[in-house]
């Protein structure tokens, strides 16, 4: 029976693989038509344009992994019960029950792929694609792990975060004379950004350097003008479907004490603790649409049906998300709901197969 298990799992492994590879060079596919129209603006040239959707490769197979799973699945399935294998497997002994068994153990190999991708590889991927295309436009940003550095005629800025009500925290503004000579070191606690593209700092302490002396002031209030588009500091505006479980769960708590709005986080961060389980869910869902009996001729139609389930389930998550933050639905909720609804569907589709 290990023979057969390592067969089963490897057919299915094999054709989840393709499955994702063909879905990753249709995304990048249009991510090509996407970004050409950003192509010769500042330093983002082709090269940093493959670069980019080469670093942005562990995200899509994040996103695309269940569905992968599903369609994987469902093609191997479907050319063993063509070819007779999966009637030979069950008359050899095999129950539907130790049959599942082994899909749950593909399904959990996916699954903790889903974890490794998801958790280190898409988000520090993603994060670094972002900043470099950035920096590549601008041609005067770049970032590190204490937040944006921008370049201002005279001044040097270090922003350490931005909240998603653009709220600016922990700014940091030194100035030079033409001799490159510190003349002035400023502080503010956090800045909003102006209709007219200044900034309001406020809680500032200030520094004027002279030439014998230093003078220290505080202020509540300054405004800062800045000549560079605003759009730059979206950089610093952290993207749930970017983030790792842990770093969601650490910035949900950092919004709640700066008073901010969670619930999108809270919903990603849900989606992220389900989305391992999704992809194991996807190998029973495979079973489930896998035509035990190929004399019907249904063998296609189910395959498409569920190639069309598999897509569904993609986008419901997104529906949720949205439908949560529209009616109030609780972040959980809309989190586990479309993996617990495919769960039980797919587990009452497996029951009725099995009293025929």
């Amino acid at each position: 029976m290990k023979l057969i298990n390592r067969y089963i799992i490897r057919q299915m492994a094999v054709m989840a693989v393709y499955a994702l590879l063909a879905f990753l060079a249709l995304y990048s596919f249009f991510e090509v038509i996407n970004e050409m129209g950003d192509v010769g603006k500042g330093g983002y040239t082709g090269g940093k344009m493959l670069q980019y959707l080469a670093l942005n490769i562990p995200a899509h197979a994040y996103e695309l992994m269940p569905l992968a799973v599903l369609i994987g699945g469902l093609i191997a399935l479907s050319q063993l019960a063509a070819g007779s294998e999966l009637t030979v497997i069950k008359a050899s002994g095999m129950s539907t029950r130790k049959l599942l068994g082994i899909l749950s153990q593909f399904g959990l190999i996916f699954a903790l792929a889903t974890v490794a991708v998801g958790e280190w590889a898409a988000p520090k991927a993603s994060r670094y694609a972002e900043n470099m295309k950035s920096s590549a436009i601008s041609g005067k940003i770049s970032t590190g792990s204490s937040g944006l550095w921008l370049k201002e005629q005279n001044h040097i800025i270090n922003v350490r975060e931005m909240l998603p009500d653009h709220t600016l925290t922990d700014i940091k503004i030194w100035s030079h004379n033409e001799h490159y000579q510190l003349t002035e070191a400023l502080a503010a606690e956090t800045a909003a950004l102006n209709a007219d593209g200044s900034w309001q700092l406020n809680k500032v302490s200030r520094s004027a350097i002279g030439a014998e002396q230093i003078t220290a002031a505080r202020e509540d209030s300054v405004r800062w003008p800045v000549s560079f588009d605003a759009a730059l500091l979206d950089v610093l505006l952290v993207k749930p479907d970017q983030m790792s479980v842990s770093a969601l769960w650490t910035y949900i708590r950092h919004l709640e004490s700066n008073k901010q709005q969670t619930q999108a986080y809270q919903i990603a961060f849900w989606r992220k603790i389900m989305y391992p389980v999704a992809a194991w869910v996807m190998a029973l869902v495979a079973f489930a649409f896998t035509p035990q009996n190929t004399r019907h001729g249904n063998m296609g139609l189910k395959l498409f049906g569920g190639i069309c389930l598999g897509l569904a389930f993609h986008f419901a998550g997104r529906l949720f998300g949205f439908t949560s933050q529209l009616y109030g639905i609780p972040p959980f909720l809309a989190g586990i709901l479309p993996t617990l609804i495919f769960a039980l569907w797919a587990v009452y589709l497996i029951r009725k197969q099995e009293k025929r």
